[in-house]
């Protein structure tokens, strides 16, 4: 590491942390540690190691080794958190915290515009260990949600924006309606890895995907769960060690391999997502496109407000005259952009929606057909003279 980190900026931490320094005789990145079983001298080394439970001390392979807390430390830093538990999917990332922090009889509340796979668990498992999950609009404000609080909601749920659909919330306001009530707000936050610092606007748990911008290459799957606060650090931890959540190091290593150059493609990713997003707007065929980032687009000032940048994964509406299967149409004529239903990674994606998604709230309807776009490093020119000819198949699907 570096002496006095809080002076270096973004890039230069990334470029860092997590390793042993300069003033050493080795590798520049740090070694790649697999192992299961960890032996003590002695007796007495193994009973106070073993007391040292959520240090970063080897006891044994579950309890994670330098590879692993080299990664939870970097995500901690970048979160604005004070621990990190590195998990092995995104998924996994979401289910930890929530099965750490409710229990038989509790009630959570979800943005109707959460990841589906969340809505699925909450919908589920959660609900046949006895959690009652109640889905809001994504867009109310403080005293809706206020209203919405049972005395057993022990868990606000938050993701702005929205998958899908991009709904922004008003995430300081939502914090302070649940924290009066006593329940404890979780986000999923990937879309704002680095760009929205959750712990200045009143999150207690940030989840994040690492699967998407760290490791930045389409090719591992791995989430992290950050705290700010040592009592829900306990909590978390508690939880994922008991559950056996576990992280493959080799996947670790690939993470912090992707950090050192997150900076330069969020930043990159940013702008070419930006400039795509312009184009498809002034499109006739579009309707509206939903990018937070946009001015006059739909949340915008409370992305102006608290982000300092955004991701390149957004929505578009098309015009009402466009079936579903006209914009299949159009995914699978494109030659640049794969139908996936990732983001994140080096390369560009586009992946129809309307059908698959899941409203029980009473959202907004749009006037035609969803498509989800991510914009990855290709040229700009190249991307848009794609959806350009794109756009002509969609154009024959008309009537």
């Amino acid at each position: 590491m570096t002496d006095h980190p809080e002076k270096h900026g973004f890039r230069t931490r990334l470029s860092h942390a997590g390793r042993a320094g300069k003033r050493v005789h080795g590798f520049v990145n740090p070694p790649l540690l697999r192992g299961s079983t960890v032996l003590y001298p002695t007796m007495k080394d193994r009973v106070a190691l073993a007391a040292q439970r959520g240090a970063h001390v080897l006891t044994y392979g579950l309890g994670g080794s330098e590879t692993h807390w080299a990664l939870a430390d970097m995500i901690a830093e970048i979160e604005g958190g004070s621990h990190s538990f590195i998990v092995g999917s995104g998924l996994a990332a979401v289910t930890v915290p929530l099965l750490a922090f409710l229990k038989a009889g509790d009630h959570c509340l979800m943005p109707d515009s959460v990841y589906g796979p969340a809505r699925n668990f909450a919908t589920g498992m959660l609900a046949r260990f006895g959690v009652e999950t109640s889905f809001y609009r994504p867009e109310i404000g403080e005293a809706e949600l206020a209203s919405l609080l049972r005395p057993n909601t022990t868990v606000v749920y938050t993701e702005s924006p929205g998958s899908h659909t991009f709904e922004m919330q008003d995430i300081p306001a939502l914090a302070r309606a649940a924290h009066a009530h006593g329940a404890k707000v979780l986000m999923d936050n990937t879309w704002g890895l680095h760009v929205f610092q959750p712990f200045a606007h009143g999150v207690d748990v940030s989840i994040q995907a690492l699967t998407k911008y760290a490791g930045g290459h389409s090719d591992l799957l791995i989430g992290s769960v950050t705290v700010a606060d040592e009592a829900d650090w306990k909590r978390l931890h508690a939880g994922a060690a008991g559950l056996g959540q576990y992280a493959s190091p080799d996947d670790c290593w690939l993470c912090l391999r992707g950090l050192r150059t997150l900076a330069v493609r969020l930043e990159a990713q940013m702008r070419a997502g930006i400039a795509v997003a312009e184009w498809l707007r002034d499109r006739d065929e579009v309707a509206e496109v939903l990018h937070p980032a946009l001015p006059g687009a739909r949340g915008h000032e409370i992305w102006k407000r608290d982000f300092t940048g955004a991701c390149s994964l957004f929505g578009v509406v098309f015009q009402p005259e466009f079936a579903p299967e006209a914009t299949h149409a159009m995914a699978e004529a494109l030659e640049l952009f794969g139908i996936g239903a990732s983001w994140g990674g080096y390369e560009s994606l586009v992946l129809p929606t309307t059908g698959f998604i899941t409203r029980t709230a009473g959202g907004e309807d749009f006037p035609g057909p969803l498509m989800r776009v991510h914009v990855g490093l290709e040229n700009v020119a190249d991307l848009i003279a794609d959806l350009e000819q794109g756009l002509a198949v969609l154009r024959g699907w008309r009537g």
